[in-house]
This record gives structure tokens, C-alpha cells and sequence, in this order.
């Protein structure tokens, strides 16, 4: 599998503090079956002043650690950039990594609060040619009274990563719902662990892929953490990328969603 999302570098943002505690997280994604990961420390301005130089040098060191520590994980990088105005600017002359430089990266909108014209801001980054991967939205403060927003948005191109973690529950009851209610309305392209730490945010992704082929089955689960992810550090045309399969819009299925994601809601299972 491959991790496009996860805060892994030491002391640089609210990730992993210190160079043990990334080692820990490289070894717990080995063990759950990750290969790759995408190193995307945020960037948002006046907290978190990276840019693709400092990302770039610490993902390089981090390597060396790995290799020294006989862990076989591979890393890239990008960022978790924060949705600002300058961002068009700063992806424009390479301030914020993209994922291997091309066409993908990772955009984070604010959590408790809409930014306003947020479509348009969006819209205007895939006019310039980008394809905005938007990080963690089932966790979003304000997800309920704008979830046509990110309908649009994933009919119009964009891209929406899931946590993993919000699928399992770790994120609490509304992550969960919101998580599975865009697996049933097919706009969920990537899965990725938006890891911090060892212990209390681990980099897990199977657990999340697992949880997903109940909603999806299993070949659109592998999608969401191989595929899709191979794609985008490909850099490939998102036209020539399996498309996210379409949703049956008969009343019955509609109806059969709706009882699944009120059972899961409550805590049940919806496949018995």
C-alpha cells in the first residue's frame, strides 16, 4: 500500500517530534503493509513555514536514518498545504511541493470554519493545471452544511482523501458517517493515514482499506490505497485513471445505503 498523507518527519510540524518517534511510525507502516510513503508536513503560513527546500532536505535525511535502521519503507514528499490565497502563487513557483513534482498535491481547507468561495479557490487551482487532493473532509467541522461543496467539487475534478482512521471509528461517530456516506456516493479517491505519531495517530492503513470493502468491495478498497496513489505520484492524466465506480440510483439502492449508514451510525454492523 501507499501512504499519501502523513506527517512523519521530525520536529518540523505537529507530527512526529523527534527522529525515534519517526522510526517507530516507519516500522509500524512496514508491518501493516505500507512500502511507500509520501512525507506532507503542513504548510500553512504563520504556524508552519516549510516549503519544498526544508520538506525535500528532511525527507533526504530521513532516508539515511531508515536505510541506517535496516527499515525498507520508501518516501517521497509533498505537503499538507493549508487553503490560503497565495497558495496559486507558491505552487506556481514551487514553494509548495507538489507530489513528485507533478500535477497532485494535497490541499487542507481550514477545519471549523468555511472559508468563503471555497468551490471557486479550488476551481482555480485546476484552471492552472493541478489536481488538488483534499485532505481528511469527513473530518471537517463544517462538512454538514456545505457537503454539496465537495459533491461538486469531486464531479469537477478534485480529488478527496479519506482518513483511514475515520472509517474505524478513531475520529468518532460523525467522521465515521461522513467517511462512509462519500464511499456510497462515490467521490472518494484516495485513502491515507494523515499519521502524527506512534501511539495515538499510527500510520495504519489497512485497517482503513479493510473497512472501505465493505462499502466499496475490495478491488475499489485496493484502489483507494494502490492505485490511485501509484497515479497520482505518476503524475498521470486523471483521465486515464480508474474512475470511481458509479453508484446505483435505483430507490432501492438509495434506500439500502441510507439503512447501512444509520446502522453503522449506531454502532452496528451493516453487513449482517
Amino acid at each position: 500500500m501507499i501512504d499519501l498523507h502523513c506527517h512523519i518527519l521530525p520536529g518540523i510540524d505537529d507530527g512526529a517530534p523527534d527522529l525515534e518517534t519517526s522510526l517507530a511510525m516507519a516500522r509500524i507502516a512496514c508491518n501493516d503493509g505500507i512500502h511507500t510513503i509520501a512525507c506532507t508536513p503542513h504548510i500553512y503560513p504563520g504556524m508552519y513555514e516549510n516549503s519544498t527546500e526544508g520538506i525535500q532536505s528532511a525527507t533526504e535525511d530521513l532516508r539515511i536514518h531508515l536505510a541506517n535502521a535496516n527499515i525498507s519503507l520508501c518516501l517521497t514528499f509533498a505537503a499538507d498545504a493549508h487553503a490560503v490565497p497565495e497558495l496559486r502563487e507558491h505552487l506556481r513557483t514551487g514553494t509548495v511541493p507538489t507530489l513528485n513534482g507533478g500535477r497532485y498535491f494535497l490541499l487542507e481547507p481550514p477545519h471549523h470554519i468555511a472559508p468563503p468561495r471555497f468551490d471557486e479557490f479550488v476551481f482555480n487551482l485546476m484552471i492552472d493545471g493541478y489536481v488538488p487532493i483534499i485532505t481528511h473532509p469527513e473530518r471537517l467541522h463544517w462538512i454538514e452544511d456545505h457537503y454539496r461543496i465537495f459533491k461538486n467539487l469531486a464531479l469537477k475534478g478534485a480529488w478527496m482523501q479519506l482518513t483511514a482512521g475515520s472509517l474505524t471509528g478513531r475520529f468518532g461517530k460523525n467522521a465515521r458517517y461522513w467517511s462512509e456516506r462519500m464511499l456510497d456516493d462515490g467521490l472518494v479517491h484516495v485513502l491515507a493515514t494523515d499519521s502524527h505519531s506512534a501511539d495515538r495517530r499510527p500510520p495504519l492503513l489497512a485497517e482503513g482499506r479493510e473497512a472501505a470493502s465493505h462499502w466499496v468491495g475490495k478491488e475499489e478498497a485496493n484502489r483507494l490505497v494502490n492505485d490511485r496513489p501509484v497515479a497520482a505520484l505518476e503524475n498521470t492524466d486523471p483521465v486515464l485513471v480508474t474512475a470511481i465506480p458509479a453508484l446505483s440510483t435505483n430507490q432501492t439502492s438509495n434506500h439500502r445505503s441510507l439503512f447501512k449508514r444509520a446502522l453503522s451510525f449506531m454502532g452496528l454492523n451493516p453487513e449482517k
